[in-house]
């Protein structure tokens, strides 16, 4: 019963670290393209310019991030891309509650 209760309080643990990514990359995305909303339509690309050291955040966030979703196949560069709308929508339930 005690090993049950210190997997489901490390699990809380790595989930409340993961939103917290999510929002943080969000938050870096929202410094760096403005005023502007950092969510796009079905399938569009906006190309953000992020200055050191937010561009090492965010990259580490994002490869952080591959590892945990399907959808990250490919070089890393691919596997950020396909990881940022996942990312962005946990980051969104995270605004929502």
């Amino acid at each position: 019963m005690i090993a049950d209760a210190v997997a489901a309080e490390r699990f809380m643990r790595a989930a409340m670290l993961g939103v917290a990514m999510a929002v943080e990359a969000q938050r870096i995305l929202r410094v760096h393209m403005g005023e502007g909303s950092v969510s796009g339509g079905a399938g569009a690309e906006v190309a953000v310019d992020i200055p050191f050291p937010d561009s090492t955040v965010m990259a580490a966030v994002l490869d952080a991030a591959a590892t945990c979703f399907p959808e990250a196949i490919g070089p890393p560069e691919s596997a950020r891309q396909a990881v940022l709308r996942p990312l962005l929508d946990l980051a969104a339930l995270a605004e929502n509650s």
